[in-house]
């Protein structure tokens, strides 16, 4: 392999701690081998011990592969503060979760508390590991409900929004980007990205045909009037429309059309790396953290909300910004956006729309006043 092939730097912050102690890789591998156990009169059975890691790699793919890894973190973090306070975590003890929680919210030292959204994120994450163990963990229980109630009473704030980036905004990004095969993958993205509504991990779990991967996390289907996205979705499956835009130079479709010619992709992940010097197209899917990156360097380079420092810019734009982007600007009956979103209420998409009319309706007046 030569300079040119090498592929960009994917730089994880997430990445896993080889410091570790005996202890906690144990309690990683208790996670991985959970989720299926055979019955012990009928251990060593040939055919059935076949079908163990099958069952295995279903229960895994029960949930999202970012929400295992936060649950796998989770126990981790768990488990480790229960041996340093003398205890574990086996069998669950609804005193001692309580007990886990307020130190959660209360935090230590020069650290402070986590939010109460995390917090109860790591609820949820003990309750699962602890079912796929054989325990049942009673979120009801008052040892854990009064706590987490004070919790929520005292700490509660209301949710902090990604900025929405906004079609100018979107615009004056691409434009930042370079005229090589990298530019125009990472064009393709932005725009998908914003006019699809799309979560980064559904940008870059599309293939190109439906049959291009054993277990697809979507596909492209190019039209002449758009693209359709089959998107395997938290929800369940559903399709996406990204119509052609006014001009070539904004049209996501054409950026994508662009995109999988001269990267010469027919089949297989439609969001690959590229060698360093951005001309050659790999084999290797991008990672969501390369759309996370993307976003934010691009909101730099283009000078978005310069008015404030660099470490604020870069907090304010997420990949959920392009999804609340969408939901802000595009101006039709909120039933649509909330198709193209995949949300399951009306509600949850009124929270992406960072400028909608709140007095549209003017319920003062409507009543008389």
């Amino acid at each position: 392999m030569d300079g040119s092939d090498v592929p960009e730097t994917e730089i994880s912050s997430s990445a896993p701690d080889d410091t570790s102690t005996g202890n906690e890789r144990d309690e990683r591998a208790t996670s991985d081998r959970a989720p299926v156990a055979l019955p012990a009169h009928v251990a060593g059975s040939g055919t059935l011990d076949r079908l163990v890691d099958t069952a295995r790699d279903y229960a895994k793919a029960s949930t999202a592969e970012n929400t295992n890894k936060a649950y796998v973190a989770d126990w981790k973090h768990f488990a480790r503060w229960c041996r340093l306070k003398g205890t574990e975590p086996l069998p669950p003890s609804n005193e001692m979760i309580g007990l886990y929680l307020a130190d959660l919210a209360a935090g230590s030292g020069s650290s402070p508390g986590l939010s109460v959204s995390t917090i109860e994120r790591r609820l949820s994450g003990l309750a699962w590991n602890y079912v796929q163990r054989g325990f049942a963990l009673d979120r009801k229980d008052r040892h854990i409900a009064t706590v987490l109630a004070g919790i929520k009473r005292q700490h509660a704030r209301p949710p902090v929004q990604k900025e929405a980036i906004l079609p100018d905004d979107i615009l004056a990004m691409v434009a930042t980007l370079p005229h090589d095969l990298r530019g125009l993958r990472d064009r393709a993205i932005l725009l998908i990205g914003f006019a699809g509504g799309l979560r980064r991990s559904e940008i870059v779990s599309l293939d190109h045909g439906k049959d291009d991967t054993p277990v697809s996390g979507g596909w492209i289907e190019i039209l002449k009037d758009g693209a359709v996205l089959t998107l395997n979705a938290k929800t369940g499956w559903r399709e996406v429309e990204v119509g052609r835009g006014s001009s070539e130079q904004t049209c996501p479709v054409h950026a994508l059309e662009q995109w999988l010619h001269f990267a010469r992709i027919d089949f297989g992940a439609v969001f690959v790396r590229t060698s360093r010097d951005g001309k050659k197209a790999l084999e290797s899917r991008l990672s969501d953290k390369h759309v996370a990156r993307l976003i934010k360097q691009t909101v730099l380079d283009a000078g978005i909300r310069a008015d404030l420092p660099e470490k604020d810019r870069l907090a304010l734009f997420s990949g959920h910004s392009l999804r609340a982007g969408l939901a802000s600007s595009a101006e039709v009956d909120e039933r649509y956006i909330q198709k193209q979103l995949g949300h399951a209420s009306a509600e949850m998409t009124r929270r992406y729309q960072r400028r909608r009319d709140r007095f549209r309706v003017n319920m003062t007046k409507a009543a008389g006043l």
